[in-house]
């Protein structure tokens, strides 16, 4: 016990005497016994487990956080490694102290991490605090992590590498109902982060020791002068001697303000960014013109598995009215994603299978979201990537009844739509001036028709023959979709029955180069003169939304096990005879 009294009285006093030193009172973290004698002292009552030695160990070492923040600016040495020392004595001990750590955490974020977010060894030390204090981060302090998300993201977007791993288990405590939605398009958004992090760092040196609100204010002046020069002297920036490609950090870049905007984070406000802000625009023209750094390719995978998380966590955590917001952020940003060939394929690839996972979980999301939907039908001949959009989302038209039995008009409206759509192509294709079909001369649709009606325009006149030729069999798959689309509509909601033939019928005797969709097309018009076959092959997938039980249909998902009351034996005389020689799993196979 001796010994022990004379280790903790021994960092007492090396507490004391770095406060009364000349030498460390402004910069406390140019002393390197400080983090040793707190680690000691944490230690000691974390073996101890007295209170009154807590107790005594508690002023000191408020003492020197108070300090270590207020020298912050002035200190040329790191200071994350010993604040976290100190966070750490007060998470554990605060309770006993009547310490309240939340301040203090959040002046860390905003004060310490906003500086050293690209130091590795404070990012290091960093995601080992939080994961090690998950819990209570948690459960005391719940609005902590989802509020501090962007320099969290910063961190890991600069430092990335064995870090991934621990981050990715930390990541879901990031997730809260105020981040959720924000927190999309940053993740989607992380190629670009970093390569907004690499600009900044090429033009105005360091990213440690300063926070990216101090490099803006520094850089203004720079700006201001170069720009003065470039008019008194006629020579522009980019002309007047500086190599872009060489590591000169004096060099000034035209386009640091816009990529500053990109930084910044909570201490400046976040706002919401739009894809085709310049800064946006600045980093992806930055990212094409340059060869990928070992950093940016990492954040690429990375931001795949941070990704998969965050729709996981969306899909079974989340409440539906988040989960229903979300889909219409997927759908404005499933064309607008990082250039590069594979996460573009990969994060739509995501993006496609979350949204239509929430749809099978609540079809009367396809209801609810009726507005976006049929916004994005009518892009759908702007690029393939939205061609691909609304070639899904009207397969989720069709799967889905257009929702559910209790939002028929809002079924009636997307069927409307897709009628629009399908009389749309076929007028560009067929005739120079498109026939908008009468029903849409009702107020309410008018500006479903005027937008969808520039669809034809824009797909005729804006390419060329050779991308025209090109974006045929997409088209005819689109088609297809939409065909399949309006029959599954009509077989739910029989009211429509009669339009759906007349759509059909134009389709089939419709002179379309591809044959498939006039095929596709009669063989519906022929399942809907037998309407149980047709309700078994067409109706939804879920019976139980049936207002009543449907005698006679067939329920494909239960056929290895049911048996059924009619059966097509048209199907068997293509087998020959014995035309009585046969058992259900010819009709209905097997899984």
């Amino acid at each position: 016990m001796g010994d022990r009294e004379k280790n903790w009285d021994f960092h007492l006093r090396t507490l004391s005497a770095s406060a009364r030193s000349s030498n460390f009172a402004s910069d406390p973290a140019s002393d390197p016994s400080l983090l040793n004698s707190v680690k000691k002292l944490y230690d000691l009552c974390k073996g101890e487990k007295s209170e009154d030695l807590v107790a005594r160990v508690y002023p000191p070492i408020n003492k020197l956080f108070q300090r270590c923040v207020a020298s912050i600016s002035q200190s040329r040495s790191s200071i994350g490694l010993l604040l976290l020392a100190i966070l750490q004595f007060f998470l554990d001990f605060g309770e006993i102290v009547l310490h309240d750590a939340d301040p203090s955490l959040r002046i860390f974020f905003r004060s310490c991490l906003s500086r050293e977010f690209a130091d590795p060894s404070t990012a290091d030390a960093m995601v080992e605090f939080l994961l090690h204090n998950k819990k209570k981060l948690v459960t005391s302090f719940h609005a902590l992590l989802p509020q501090f998300f962007p320099m969290l993201l910063k961190l890991i977007a600069w430092n990335g590498g064995k870090l991934e791993k621990s981050f990715l288990k930390l990541f879901p405590a990031l997730m809260s109902p105020g981040s959720f939605l924000p927190l999309f398009p940053s993740l989607l958004d992380l190629p670009i982060l970093v390569v907004a992090l690499e600009k900044v760092e090429k033009s105005s040196g360091p990213l440690i020791g300063s926070s990216i609100a101090s490099i803006q204010k520094s850089a203004a002046p720079e700006m201001l002068l170069a720009l003065m020069d470039e008019a008194y002297t006629g020579s522009t920036i980019g002309d007047g001697g500086l190599d872009f490609d060489s590591g000169d950090s004096s060099s000034i870049d035209v386009a640091d303000p816009s990529f500053l905007e990109l930084l910044k984070d909570e201490n400046d406000g976040i706002a919401k960014r739009h894809c085709t802000s310049p800064g946006m625009v600045a980093a992806v023209q930055c990212a094409l013109n340059s060869p990928q750094s070992d950093r940016l390719k990492q954040s690429l995978k990375m931001a795949r598995h941070l990704l998969d998380i965050y729709f996981a966590v969306a899909l079974h955590d989340v409440n539906d009215s988040l989960r229903c917001a979300l889909i219409p952020l997927l759908m404005t940003r499933y064309s607008s994603i990082f250039p590069d060939r594979m996460y573009a394929y990969e994060v739509r690839k995501r993006l496609l299978e979350f949204m239509l996972a929430a749809f099978q979980r609540s079809p009367e999301f396809v209801a609810i979201l009726k507005k976006p939907i049929t916004d994005r039908l009518a892009e759908a001949y702007d690029n393939p990537d939205k061609t691909e959009l609304a070639l899904e989302l009207c397969w989720a038209i069709g799967e889905h009844g257009g929702g559910s039995e209790s939002h028929k008009d809002a079924a009636r409206e997307l069927f409307e739509s897709l009628e629009l759509l399908l009389y749309e192509n076929l007028s560009s294709r067929l005739v120079s001036i498109r026939i908008i079909p009468t029903q849409f001369s009702k107020p309410q649709y008018a500006d479903l028709a005027v937008s969808s009606s520039r669809l034809g325009l824009r797909q005729d006149s804006s390419l060329s023959s050779s991308s025209r030729a090109s974006q045929k069999p997409s088209q005819s798959r689109l088609l297809c979709f939409v065909v399949t689309a309006i029959a599954k509509l009509a077989t739910f909601d029989r009211e429509l029955l009669p339009r759906a033939r007349v759509s059909l019928a134009k389709v089939a005797r419709s002179r379309l180069s591809d044959e498939r969709v006039c095929r596709r097309a009669r063989d519906y018009l022929g399942l809907m003169n037998e309407p149980a076959v047709c309700l078994s092959i067409l109706g939804p997938s879920q019976h139980s939304r049936l207002p009543k039980p449907n005698l006679g249909t067939v329920n494909w998902g239960e056929g290895a096990s049911k048996m059924v009351s009619h059966i097509p034996f048209y199907i068997l005389s293509q087998q020959g005879p014995p035309f009585h020689d046969f058992s259900f799993s010819d009709v209905i196979p097997k899984r």
